[in-house]
């Protein structure tokens, strides 16, 4: 859902229709060239796989270049690795459509890949030699743990069932992140642990099968290739404390460029547990989010418990104060020691992937002062995940058994994801079409409505908005509601 993915969706359908449709698959035979997902073959000084998130492998699956397509059409300008033009205009309905015969693992740190034969299965280490590993498909969804006492993969349904057990753990092959092909999971974070000899990147909670406590902060946050939304205009969408702008005053701490992405999965987050929290505790809560908890010890609904994020901590704005939002995010997995701390994203109007529309350019200049609750394996240097309700679930739906709420759309993008497509990414339509899902979904929850609203209306729908940001003291206005 990243790159060039956005634009090209629109005509995906089409292009498997086509694919569906041949009775035979057209062109070479498949074996003759590594092939992820339906794309098409450019025999040109060499062979070019041309993919439609925009990415250009040669027949050995290497990238070597990559193509942008003109918008609401098949023709693109193709380029190698060095950025010059191989050829301006190359038109996708003249070239043979190859079909995919080999898998792309989705994975953040170092696993184990097993295969029983019927299921592949994606085993990462335990989180500080706990006894329970994390267990996802090849896509990156949670499928169960891995217990490491007796080989175990059980079901993360609560049910106890077994689904395989590994011979021979030390045998199996391993995949590591930047592998040729594996990728990220789409805008999931998750947090880092390190187990034995192996970087896990998945979760910073000890994997809970028994009396094991779970961290909810090993929940992927949807980074997802989609985020927030703005209006000018101080939106009906945030919880609005009163007094004007808040005196915001830089640390300087850290700094730099980076964008903004978006999930809430309802879990536990990593700062209210005490070995992250050293005493600064992040709130958590029961009861749909609403009743405050102190029992930092129990665990999580994204592991069995009855722990989760407080529905407070929406992003809102300040009556009076058309210049700042508020919110709480998640950063990067080796910021780890970030819990409580602040920063200041000022909107440069771009966005990031090759999706700046007029909803990205309509936030330009706007100010998001966030608070670091949570941190995320996959969330890279520069990128803040916004704890936005209906910004998607991630790897851990939280939500689903909890909540009460409607349909949360995309697991990595949320309902906004979903109104891109809908919209065939026309900027205003997916902004209409995210206020009427907001209202929709949260019809029972005023105030995780109000929370998915800001993103539709104070960041006016804008997609992965790019950022300068730098460390601030953080104003009393969201240390209230951490």
């Amino acid at each position: 859902m990243k790159k060039n993915f956005f634009k090209s969706l629109l005509i995906a359908g089409a292009l498997l229709f086509a694919w569906n449709c041949t009775d035979e698959p057209s062109g070479p035979s498949t074996p003759d060239y590594i092939v992820t997902a339906p794309a098409w073959l450019f025999s040109f000084d060499t062979d070019y796989i041309i993919y439609l998130d925009g990415t250009v492998t040669n027949a050995q699956g290497d990238v070597i270049g990559s193509i942008v397509f003109y918008d609401g059409s098949l023709v693109g300008v193709l380029r190698n690795n060095n950025g010059d033009v191989i050829i301006d205009g190359l038109d996708m309905n003249t070239l043979t459509l190859l079909s995919p015969n080999t898998q792309v693992y989705a994975i953040v740190s170092t696993v184990w890949l097993f295969n029983d034969g019927n299921t592949e299965y994606l085993i990462y280490p335990a989180a500080d030699g706990g006894q329970f590993g994390v267990v996802t498909d090849v896509n990156g969804s949670l499928v169960g743990t891995f217990d490491f006492t007796t080989n175990q993969i059980i079901s993360s349904d609560g049910s106890g069932t077994v689904l395989a057990v590994v011979d021979n753990l030390a045998g199996l092959q391993t995949l590591s992140p930047g592998d040729k092909f594996t990728k990220a999971p789409e805008s999931s974070s998750s947090e880092p642990e390190s187990s034995s000899d192996i970087l896990i990147s998945i979760s910073s909670m000890a994997i809970s099968s028994s009396s094991e406590k779970a961290s909810s902060s090993s929940t992927p946050k949807s980074s997802s290739s989609q985020t927030p939304s703005s209006s000018s205009v101080k939106s009906s969408s945030s919880s609005t404390p009163t007094g004007g702008c808040p005196t915001i005053k830089t640390k300087g701490g850290s700094r730099g460029s980076g964008w903004a992405t978006r999930y809430w999965d309802c879990c536990k987050p990593h700062c209210s547990w005490p070995e992250h929290a050293h005493g600064n505790y992040s709130k958590q809560c029961t009861n749909k989010g609403k009743n405050e908890s102190t029992d930092w010890g129990g665990q999580s609904v994204c592991s069995g418990g009855g722990l989760m994020t407080c529905t407070s901590q929406i992003p809102f704005t300040v009556d009076g104060c058309d210049e700042y939002g508020f919110a709480f995010a998640a950063v990067p997995a080796s910021n780890g020691g970030d819990c409580g701390k602040c920063f200041q994203l000022t909107f440069t109007g771009e966005g990031h992937y090759n999706s700046t529309n007029a909803n990205t350019k309509a936030i330009k200049g706007k100010k998001l002062i966030i608070m670091t609750t949570n941190i995320g394996g996959d969330v890279q240097q520069g990128q803040f995940d916004i704890m936005i309700p209906g910004g998607g679930v991630g790897m851990f739906n939280g939500c689903a058994s909890t909540m009460g709420w409607g349909d949360q759309g995309e697991q990595y993008g949320g309902l906004l994801s979903k109104c891109e497509v809908e919209s065939n990414y026309q900027a205003s339509a997916m902004q209409r079409c995210l206020q009427k899902k907001c209202e929709s979904v949260f019809s029972n929850d005023a105030e995780a409505k109000k929370g998915c609203l800001f993103l539709a209306e104070w960041m006016h729908a804008a997609g992965n908005p790019e950022h300068n940001y730098e460390e601030v003291e953080c104003p009393d206005v969201l240390k209230k509601k951490y």
